[in-house]
């Protein structure tokens, strides 16, 4: 009887749609929106500030094939829905105030529901070797999160 080694049993090859395929079947977070103002308030003809502190890249690790990959997801682009018809898409996260590089303004009083879809790019490594880039993408869609724009009305006030 002859025994080999793990080094020497030939392996099946992992294919890049094996590691498409894997990457897709990923449990990856929707990106954590934030409004400001905040508490879900704000004024029609405002510049509503949005922005997303889900910028870390996610790795894990996996058997595929019998072999140890490690794949690893990187946030690459932002898709905002303001909840009115309108969004955009980006490919920086935002900033809180006061950066305002993504804002909106509401042209009508009324509850809207913005949300984040948040698109992952890719990229994996066999055991130790080299890391390659995964073909593809992967979008995860967020909830909406409620808002309310109302309209303020000045009111001169005497000392």
């Amino acid at each position: 009887m002859t025994y080999c080694s793990s080094s020497e049993v030939d392996l099946p090859a992992i294919t890049a749609a094996d590691v498409q395929r894997a990457f897709a079947e990923l449990k990856l977070p929707a990106g954590a929106l934030a409004i400001q103002p905040p508490d879900g308030l704000t004024l029609v003809n405002f510049k509503t500030n949005f922005y997303t502190t889900s910028t870390t890249p996610i790795s894990t690790s996996l058997t595929l094939l019998g072999q140890q990959v490690t794949l690893e997801a990187t946030p690459a682009s932002f898709a905002w829905n303001f909840g009115d018809g309108q969004s955009t898409s980006t490919t920086e996260p935002g900033a809180p105030y006061p950066d305002l590089t993504i804002t909106h303004s509401y042209l009508r009083k009324g509850d809207y529901l913005p949300s984040l879809s948040t698109t992952y790019t890719g990229r994996y490594r066999i055991a130790t070797g080299p890391w390659q880039t995964i073909p593809g993408t992967v979008t995860i869609d967020g909830p909406g999160q409620p808002l309310r724009a109302v309209e303020a009305q000045p009111k001169l006030v005497g000392y």
